[in-house]
C-alpha cells in the first residue's frame, strides 16, 4: 500500500473519529499511559483542538487505513525571537508499525515548521521508549541543553 500524510481537518467529521480512535489506541498503549480516553476527552478533543489557531493534526494514511497521527502546538522561542512547533504525539495504529509511517509523519511537521519559519520541533519521550527515541535521535533530535556543564533539561509536570 502507499503510505499518505496530510493535515487534518478538524471539521470532517471522519477526520475527527480517525482522531480520536488513534490517539485513544495510543492512550490505551503502555506508552501512552496504559488508560483509554476519558467519555469528556472523546467528545470534546476535536472541537477543542479546532478551537486552538496553534494547533495542527497530521493524519497518516496506509491506503485508506487510518495508520498514524501526530498532533502539534505552535510555540514561541524567546531567544530566538521566532516560532517553534512542539511535537506533543506521535502515534502509528499497531498494525502499521514497522513501515516508516513514524518517520514520515516527522518528516511532514518538519516540513510545516520550516514554511512558518520555525527555529526549532520539540517533543518529550520516555526514557525506556527505545524504538520511538530511535527513530526521533535519527531524524536529528537530541536532548536539550545550553551548557554541556548544566547537563541536559529535564521535563516536568504538576497535575491541575
Amino acid at each position: 500500500m502507499t503510505i499518505t500524510i496530510r493535515l487534518a481537518d478538524y471539521s470532517d467529521p471522519q477526520d475527527a473519529a480517525v482522531i480520536v480512535d488513534l490517539l485513544d489506541q495510543y492512550a490505551r498503549d503502555p506508552m501512552g499511559g496504559g488508560k483509554p480516553l476519558s467519555d469528556h476527552t472523546r467528545a470534546h478533543l476535536v472541537a477543542a483542538l479546532g478551537a486552538r489557531a496553534d494547533a495542527l493534526t497530521f493524519l497518516a494514511f496506509d491506503g485508506t487505513a487510518p495508520a498514524g497521527l501526530l498532533n502539534a502546538f505552535e510555540g514561541f522561542s524567546t531567544f530566538a525571537c521566532k516560532p517553534l512547533l512542539n511535537v506533543h504525539d506521535i502515534a502509528v495504529h499497531p498494525d502499521h508499525r514497522g513501515k516508516g509511517i513514524g518517520r514520515d509523519l516527522m518528516d511532514a511537521v518538519e516540513a510545516e515548521a520550516r514554511t512558518r519559519g520555525c527555529c526549532k520541533l520539540t517533543l518529550e519521550v520516555l526514557a525506556g521508549n527505545t524504538r520511538a527515541r530511535g527513530v526521533y535521535e535519527a531524524a536529528g533530535y537530541h536532548a536539550y541543553e545550553l551548557d554541556p556543564a548544566m547537563g541536559t533539561a529535564l521535563f516536568l509536570e504538576k497535575a491541575l
